[in-house]
């Protein structure tokens, strides 16, 4: 089993920035790619940013490339989640995903699993 919390989430103005933690216990973190997902008030939980076991490669999605910055700390089992420029169209909540098979996974379905997810709101 593994166990991920995600924390960070907030209020912040349009053009702000906040950054996402992710911390994971169970299993030894390194062994794991992991990603962040976010679902917005009646719409589908969407990809964020992926990052490879040993944070070598990264892959985000259009929305959120070069505002975001995802980052990993294997040695404090720790995920991270920069966001910079933000909108309010970035309004969700956050969740943070491991997955145990792929080397980098984009899709909901590859990931074994989530945290409980964290609010983050943007104010025009």
């Amino acid at each position: 089993q593994v166990q991920l919390v995600e924390s960070g989430g907030g209020l912040v103005q349009a053009g702000g920035s906040l950054r996402l933690s992710c911390a994971a216990s169970g299993r030894t973190f390194s062994n794991y790619a992991m990603g962040w997902f976010r679902q917005a008030p009646g719409k589908e939980r969407e990809f964020v940013a992926a990052i490879s076991r040993g944070g070598g490669t990264t892959y985000y999605a259009d929305s959120v490339k070069g505002r975001f910055t995802i980052s990993r700390d294997n040695a404090k089992s720790t995920l991270y989640l920069q966001m910079n420029s933000l909108k309010p169209e970035d309004t969700a909540v956050y969740y943070c995903a491991a997955d145990l098979n792929y080397g980098l996974a984009l899709l909901k379905v590859d990931y074994d699993y989530w945290g409980q997810g964290t609010q983050v709101t943007v104010s025009s």
